[in-house]
């Protein structure tokens, strides 16, 4: 395919790289260098059109890649205040969410979802009453419910992106059904996270949007962050996302609207608050208090407990998803004798992934803007995403360990 020839493109190739504490350390200096020689060579070659990745362990940061172009049209290229979407990342906030509703009392995660979204008594369950779906199959994808939202289109340009109205969602019901004995394997539903999504509404009184700002963004510090679409002063920001077609870069748009589905992937945020988002769930010593208080440990380190393995990832972001078993809202992977827990996004163009390792408190979190259309070759972000991991994995954190 050809790839991009802009000037301006080629003046914002990885227009910083911070190794930080890696300078230090002769071992993770080269795995580090390792991993952005693969980066940079792999989006070149790809034809990405813009990227960030950082590397962290506790309060330090070990590396970091801003690279090409965060809109064409403008000539706006990525830089640490970009914002990117970070689709089914959010999940993992909307986990967090119903955890803090546990610990206050207000549920039980084996509590029956039509407790709280009564509406799904519509849905045909031929394994049993549906009073057996519980709030703790939702969050680990075990409840049987199908993956997309929508069970037909989304083919066609006037088609929305997402249902927009609750009722929507509702209105399928009778023509869903449960697919499996709820509990008794894995299957990655986008569902299950919106009636998650309305269960935090029912309890709090808030929209799901406003529940999140004033329970998880605002006390995290995550001040540049926001569902759906952006604010006027954060426009300046946004990234745009690109379809690879007869190749050439198609933009989308700046701004999608998720709708209803919110809870299970409408986020958008820049790398520093993202970044605020990782030290937290590693439990840095530098986090603010209310910060810690956002979460008990002993419940994010509940939600990190295997609760199904993963047996078939189909459905799954990228569709490659590595990982073992899931928890509650993240990703289990073991390998190399290593442990890391994270979440992939995959929505319009936007490609993402994050994993933490809760033992060297290290994290790794990457983004890419570009994808390829049907029929295109390129951008393979696949294996470049597998790549990534690989290196953070077999490479930075045995060097963290000397």
């Amino acid at each position: 395919m050809p790839r991009l020839r802009t000037s301006a493109l080629l003046a914002a190739l990885l227009v910083l790289s911070h190794p930080g504490s890696a300078q230090q350390r002769p071992a993770l200096r080269a795995a580090w260098e390792d991993m952005r020689s693969f980066y940079r060579a792999t989006l070149q070659s790809e034809g990405i059109v813009g990227s960030s990745l950082v590397l962290i362990r506790g309060d330090s940061t070990i590396g970091r890649e801003f690279y090409g172009m965060a809109d064409l049209a403008s000539g706006r290229a990525v830089d640490s205040n970009t914002i990117y979407h970070w689709a089914s990342i959010t999940k993992t906030f909307t986990a967090i969410a119903i955890m803090q509703l546990r610990d206050r009392g207000l549920l039980s995660l084996d509590d029956p979802i039509v407790k709280y979204v009564p509406e799904l008594r519509e849905v045909h369950d031929s394994f049993g009453a549906i009073d057996s779906v519980t709030i703790r199959h939702l969050l680990s994808h075990s409840a049987g419910f199908r993956n997309p939202t929508w069970p037909w289109g989304g083919d066609q340009p006037w088609h929305p992106f997402e249902p927009t109205r609750w009722a929507q969602v509702v209105a399928m019901m009778p023509y869903t059904e449960i697919l499996f004995k709820p509990g008794s394997r894995y299957s990655y539903s986008n569902p299950g996270y919106i009636f998650l999504g309305r269960v935090i509404e029912a309890l709090s009184g808030d929209d799901y949007e406003v529940y999140m700002e004033k329970n998880v963004l605002r006390p995290l510090g995550m001040s540049h962050s926001y569902f759906d679409r952006t604010p006027y002063h954060l426009l300046r920001y946004r990234s745009n996302n690109y379809t690879v077609i007869k190749g050439k870069p198609e933009p989308n748009g700046l701004d999608f609207d998720t709708g209803i589905t919110v809870s299970n992937g409408g986020l958008n945020a820049p790398f520093p608050d993202m970044v605020k988002y990782l030290r937290f769930l590693l439990g840095a010593p530098g986090i603010s208090e209310d910060a810690r208080n956002v979460l008990a440990r002993s419940s994010l380190e509940e939600m990190w407990r295997g609760r199904v393995p993963v047996t078939d990832i189909a459905g799954a972001d990228f569709k490659t998803a590595p990982a073992d078993s899931d928890g509650m809202g993240y990703f289990i992977l073991q390998s190399g004798g290593q442990r890391v827990i994270g979440h992939t996004g995959s929505q319009a163009s936007f490609r993402a992934f994050f994993y933490v390792d809760p033992e060297t408190r290290s994290a790794i979190i990457a983004n890419f803007n570009t994808v390829a259309g049907d029929g295109e070759e390129h951008p393979s972000v696949g294996p470049l995403f597998e790549g990534l991991l690989q290196r953070y994995v077999a490479g930075i954190i045995p060097a963290l360990h000397l």
